[in-house]
């Protein structure tokens, strides 16, 4: 829609909620409220405005690309509208209203209820929607089948007008000069002592104006959050809307209901994902890659033909493909795994980076390394990386053998095609082609069992 632009509400708290954030900062789907109807109004319309009051800096970091209108004492959603006034003093289009807590609404459906008004020639339209239990929602009470006449609160409604089941989703478009003329009318001679934006409506109802009613099929799509509970339905919604999409794409879930990913997340087809695995943030998995049980992977980028068995962290990593990784393996922010390493049992890599044909395959712990490639790391190895003060490289080159429960005190060169003996403490450079053991000769002391027991 032409000369269109969008104002969120994002600046109440969630006493609801019982939290010391504002609302709009929970997250859902694996991001913050406000940074779902963002996403979704970006899509409408590039020039973005949020209003905000409580947690106003935390929002700011999420979206620093919109712009922003301070709500210094939060006096109702009226009064939200009205702190943007001078945002909009020489606008004249039209002004989409959403609030923050509506992570479900689409941007098809913005588009149907902008066309909806434009066609109308509206000066202002209201998003509705039948609800099954409809209690504690304004009802919308409608004339002359697509216009409103009147929106009325629960608390004020007469029985008959509780039975109605169309609700107010609290989602408007507006002509932006009606709407800050209409606001300067409005009162807070309520309980609340608030100025309500649906004051409006009634204003310009009493003017003979005409507003239009544009209700969506689907309930869910509009409905706010004001309780943990509702945050968790939502969640829930859109891990299974996520599902669905990657299964209809060609990634097989075993079990959506106890599956977590992130909407973020992009999976490629043919992959497998067993119960109870967790994908979040930007993470990008590839094809046929096959997931079991117990793993959670954010913001981390997995190769093609990858198994992963079951209980890994991986976080801020990269896998490369036909990785081998697990049961039980740990990779910290950091790590890169090139392609057909392998990383096995309670090995834990933190920022290091594994060559090509690597080899981890249990006990190590590998931290601030760079290993070249068809290294073979054995059992129990540990990088001695952090001298209580500073943190120090240790670099493992092509082809190199290191030995058993040994240890790498940084910083510590391993030569190409170099070996290191078992339960080896290397403390100096090792050159290539060269053995290194550093550990105390063996001494064997006959006989000596006897001659304790004697004592």
């Amino acid at each position: 829609m032409e000369n269109l632009r969008v104002l969120i509400l994002a600046a109440g708290k969630s006493t609801r909620m019982k939290s010391k954030y504002a609302k709009v900062l929970h997250r859902a789907g694996g991001a913050a409220l406000i940074e779902h109807v963002v996403r979704t109004a970006r899509s409408i319309s590039m020039d973005i405005s949020i209003v905000v009051g409580h947690s106003a800096e935390k929002v700011r970091a999420l979206v620093p690309e919109a712009k922003f209108v301070d709500q210094r004492e939060q006096l109702g959603t009226g009064h939200a509208v009205l702190s943007a006034r001078q945002t909009f003093s020489d606008y004249l289009g039209h002004v989409l209203v959403l609030p923050g807590d509506v992570p479900l609404i689409g941007a098809e459906t913005l588009e149907a209820f902008l066309k909806f008004h434009r066609d109308g020639g509206f000066p202002a339209s209201v998003l509705t929607a039948d609800a099954p239990n409809p209690s504690g929602y304004g009802r919308i009470v409608r004339r002359n089948n697509n216009e409103v006449d009147s929106i009325v609160e629960h608390r004020d409604a007469s029985p008959e007008v509780r039975k109605i089941p169309e609700i107010n989703s609290g989602i408007y478009v507006f002509n932006a000069p009606v709407l800050f003329e209409s606001l300067t009318r409005i009162r807070n001679n309520n309980a609340q002592g608030e100025y309500y934006l649906t004051d409006v409506i009634g204003i310009l109802v009493s003017q003979q104006q005409k507003v239009g009613a544009f209700k969506v099929s689907n309930v869910e799509e509009i409905l706010g959050i004001n309780t943990r509970q509702e945050l968790a339905h939502v969640d829930r919604v859109m891990r299974r809307r996520k599902c669905d999409s990657l299964m209809t794409d060609g990634v097989t879930i075993m079990d959506p209901d106890s599956t977590f990913i992130d909407v973020d997340v992009q999976i490629g087809p043919d992959t497998i994902i067993y119960p109870s695995v967790q994908i979040q943030g930007q993470s990008v998995i590839g094809e046929e890659v096959t997931i079991h049980s117990n793993n959670r992977i954010t913001n981390s980028r997995i190769g093609s033909y990858t198994v992963m068995l079951e209980g890994c962290v991986i976080v801020d990593s990269s896998l490369g493909e036909h990785v081998y990784i697990g049961p039980y393996a740990h990779l910290r922010p950091g790590s890169q795994l090139g392609d057909r390493v392998k990383v096995g049992n309670f090995v834990e890599i933190k920022k290091s980076t594994l060559g090509d044909g690597s080899k981890a395959p249990h006990l190590s712990y590998l931290g601030d390394a760079t290993i070249g490639k068809n290294v073979n790391v054995g059992a129990g190895v540990i990088t001695c990386n952090y001298d209580g003060v500073s943190k120090h490289p240790t670099i493992i080159e092509d082809g190199a053998f290191i030995g058993t429960d040994s240890q790498l005190i940084a910083p510590v060169r391993i030569g190409k095609d170099a070996y290191v003996g078992a339960g080896s403490s290397i403390t100096e450079d090792v050159p290539d082609e060269s053995l290194a053991i550093a550990r105390g000769r063996q001494v064997v002391k006959e006989g000596w069992v006897r001659q304790r027991k004697k004592k």
